[in-house]
């Protein structure tokens, strides 16, 4: 059994009932942000704008907003949790030390807090997986 498999069967074993409920929060989180990038996109290109990717800008934008749109819906209902989280890690790494930390660490500044509280918990659930009210354990169940 390889390290991934262990890591796999570790989060599976150990995952509370409560955690299911911070699972749909996340996902609801980064559905509502992409509904807030749609709706304004051009802050959003300004953002990506000022990392200086000029020829990769538009895509990013795109990236941004379709993997927290499909993402967060499919972390919310349980579904691909791990894979879904693992798409969204280089999104929040971006924006915890590229975007929000050139605001400087301070309790007003928001976006930062909330972008290092949604990191962790993506990494927590790459690791601990979606969990016993998810799509992926009724699959699994009725699988057989």
């Amino acid at each position: 059994m390889n390290l991934l498999h262990r890591i796999e069967h570790w989060g599976d074993t150990h995952h509370p009932a409560w955690t299911d409920a911070l699972r749909i929060m996340l996902g609801i989180i980064l559905v509502l942000k992409g509904i807030s990038f749609i709706s304004d996109t051009a802050y959003l290109h300004n953002l990506v704008g000022g990392l200086h990717f000029d020829l990769y800008s538009v895509m990013a934008v795109h990236y941004v907003a379709f993997a927290h749109l499909v993402g967060g819906f499919l972390i919310a209902l349980g579904c691909l949790t791990r894979l879904m989280c693992i798409l969204q890690l280089p999104i929040l790494i971006a924006a915890v030390f590229f975007v929000n930390i050139r605001q400087g660490f301070s309790a007003l500044n928001s976006e930062l807090w909330l972008s290092l509280i949604v990191l962790l918990l993506l990494m927590a659930f790459t690791v601990i997986g979606s969990g016993r009210f998810s799509m992926d354990e009724y699959v699994k169940q009725h699988a057989r």
